[in-house]
């Protein structure tokens, strides 16, 4: 999946769910420039933050990475 299109599906997930930036960012131990880079597509993430975003946000790692269309 391209990072910007990524991006734009954790940022999605994280309103739906009700965090902003800093209550994600603390409860997945990363700081905000992270979560916010990753959000804007200019970070790479790698599998286990994403994972460890989908575990927080009550998601699939499948859906959040739209693997499963």
């Amino acid at each position: 999946m391209e990072n910007h299109q990524l991006a734009q599906r954790v940022r999605a997930f994280r309103k739906l769910k009700g965090y902003t930036q800093q209550e994600l960012a603390k409860v997945l131990g990363v700081s905000v420039a992270v979560l916010g880079s990753l959000e804007r597509g200019t970070r790479k993430p790698d599998a286990r933050l994403l994972t460890n975003i989908a575990n927080t946000l009550g998601i699939s790692y499948e859906e959040l990475m739209d693997t499963e269309s």
